[in-house]
């Protein structure tokens, strides 16, 4: 394989790579940077629900002639590339609990899109097939959420 892959795993990592979907490289794109610093929990929530076309993805860089939604200023539902990134997020989470790590405080640090091989399909209309490589990178939260912070002061001002 002559993929090189961008970023190198240690410590409270987790990584997991699809290399050569079959999915739009724009579409994952906007997928990975709406994905990047979310809780893992948060991550697949959303995704489930870009899924099922209740919310969509906004579109920041590859907008030209995307409609309006609402609350958003532009944003699709890329339903295939929502459910092969889905995979890929379960495949990560899965490495994280075979590490060892929490999967409750799992943040994707890094989530990125790239283009694939070119790939000439069959038949009389010789189109270029889409591939693209996904890479998803966890690690461990140290830090606190808004609710445990809240939590240990209630708990400081009673003791």
């Amino acid at each position: 394989m002559a993929y090189n892959y961008s970023k190198q795993v240690e410590g409270n990592h987790a990584k997991a790579v699809g290399v050569a979907l079959p999915i739009s490289r724009k579409r994952s794109v906007e997928i990975c940077s709406t994905l990047r610093g979310m809780r893992l929990e948060k991550a697949k929530t959303l995704l489930e629900n870009v899924i099922a076309l209740k919310i969509p993805i906004a579109y920041k860089r590859y907008n030209s002639d995307v409609a309006h939604r609402a609350g958003m200023s532009a944003g699709r539902y890329p339903k295939d590339t929502a459910q092969q990134i889905l995979l890929i997020l379960k495949n990560a989470e899965a490495n994280a609990q075979n590490v060892g790590l929490s999967t409750s405080k799992l943040v994707i640090a890094h989530a990125g899109a790239q283009q694939g091989p070119q790939q000439m399909r069959f038949g009389r209309r010789r189109a270029k097939a889409k591939r693209t490589h996904i890479e998803i990178i966890l690690t461990e939260s140290t830090e606190q959420t808004k609710k445990e912070k809240r939590a240990q002061k209630t708990a400081g001002a009673k003791a």
